[in-house]
């Protein structure tokens, strides 16, 4: 995010009341902004640095012009409070190139920009535009800026993965388990009296055999009732889909059409059997988990935002309760 503040300060002759004024104004829009975010002021300050930054070396360079006066003060004391540096000074060009401000025998340097002195290596020149006057007697003042976005380092989740002991519902592979574990404990039919060894015999086995789960939380689909017949009609559709689009015969397409069809009537099939035996499994505790997943689906299904988004408040904080995120859109929408 970058912010650009436009500013034209009192002239020097104006009361110091209406300058203090002017200052606290700009203190205020510059809080309202979150110092992690970009800011560059382009102002007519209407004061001095002067040549030179003894004292004030992390603010401004030496590249100024003529004396500094009690506005030019002002300047530096601001850019002080806030860690902002003025970039005009940083660059040593021929005074023509430095002076912002020509009338009559007048020539001086009152138009300055300012950056966050975090982003100052970003500017790579400033300089006036000699020749171009955007207002009277003012000088445009131009400056380089690339602009560096760093990637935001994520932090590594533990992804834990879980052994698929849910494979032993199978009688092929609760057999297969069966036998490698008696390979592993050397043949033995009573367990061993060390039940932590016995314990960890069992789960590298059941890792070895079942596999292990990739961690990853699976997509919101509710797809639990899918079963390999399903799985070959949609790929046979998918290879007819890629046929009939890399030649439009009507061969093709009716092969496609017809494919979309037992899709459906595949989709209806399983989806019916799976309620079946759902059914039946009402009064079991795995019929029980089933039936408490399906409710969790379908409540996420009922959802138009599945997670929570974050959101900034006024002052620029982010807000991530889902509370606090509701609250922040209804005032929006509201003003």
């Amino acid at each position: 995010m970058l912010n650009v503040v436009i500013d034209y300060a009192p002239q020097v002759g104006c009361e110091l009341e209406k300058k203090k004024r002017f200052w606290s104004e700009l203190d205020e829009v510059m809080e309202s902004i979150p110092t992690g975010e970009r800011l560059v002021i382009g102002a007519d300050f209407n004061g001095h640095f002067g040549e030179g930054n003894t004292g004030d070396e992390e603010v401004m360079g030496k590249f100024g012009v003529k004396e500094r006066n009690l506005e030019g003060q002002m300047v530096v004391d601001f850019a002080k409070k806030m860690d902002m540096a003025v970039v005009n000074t940083y660059f040593q060009k021929r005074e023509e190139h430095r002076v912002t401000y020509k009338s009559g025998g007048r020539r001086t340097q009152v138009d300055y920009i300012l950056c966050r002195r975090g982003n100052l290596k970003e500017i790579s020149d400033c300089k006036v535009v000699v020749g171009e006057s955007v207002a009277r007697q003012h000088r445009m003042v131009v400056c380089r800026m690339t602009l560096m976005v760093c990637k935001t380092k994520r932090s590594k989740i533990e992804i834990e993965k879980k052994t698929k002991w849910w494979k032993l519902k199978k009688e092929e592979c609760c057999e297969e388990f069966r036998q490698k574990l008696r390979q592993a404990l050397g043949g033995q039919v009573v367990l061993p009296d060390d039940w932590e060894t016995t314990a960890e015999v069992i789960r590298e086995t059941g890792r070895k055999v079942l596999g292990v789960s990739s961690g990853r939380r699976k997509e919101d689909k509710e797809t639990w009732w899918w079963n390999e017949e399903v799985q070959d009609s949609i790929q046979r559709k998918r290879l007819a889909k890629k046929k009939w689009d890399m030649d439009r015969t009507e061969e093709n397409r009716q092969e496609y059409k017809e494919l979309q069809r037992r899709v459906k009537r595949e989709v209806s099939k399983a989806k019916q059997k799976a309620y079946d035996e759902l059914y039946t499994r009402l009064d079991t505790r795995e019929g029980e988990k089933d039936l408490y997943r399906l409710a969790r689906q379908r409540d996420r299904d009922g959802k138009d935002v599945q997670q929570v988004r974050v959101i900034k408040d006024r002052d620029g904080r982010v807000l991530t309760s889902e509370e606090c995120v509701q609250r922040r859109w209804k005032n929006t929408l509201r003003s």
